[in-house]
């Protein structure tokens, strides 16, 4: 009953594949980025000299993980108006 709905509003399920597809990506990006700052957190706890170091990392990564999540979205993006 839900897929004959999607399919009479959107036309196509390769919207709805995208649309679930993006909000995927964007849910792993948000927990990447909470378990990096959660165990950044707790290596400057326990080493708080090499804070500075624990941090340049810790957002060189963070940035990698966002650009992942924006490619994705971007790829989703282009699915749906390719169908």
């Amino acid at each position: 009953m839900l897929m004959s709905l999607l399919l009479e509003t959107t036309g196509s399920i390769s919207v709805f594949g995208a649309a679930l597809g993006a909000g995927l990506a964007a849910i792993g990006a948000g927990m990447g980025i909470g378990r990096i700052g959660g165990s950044a957190m707790e290596g400057i706890a326990r080493q708080p000299e090499a804070a500075g170091r624990i941090q340049t990392a810790m957002l060189i990564i963070a940035a990698l993980i966002e650009a992942v999540a924006l490619f994705a979205a971007v790829i989703c993006l282009l699915v749906a108006t390719a169908a």
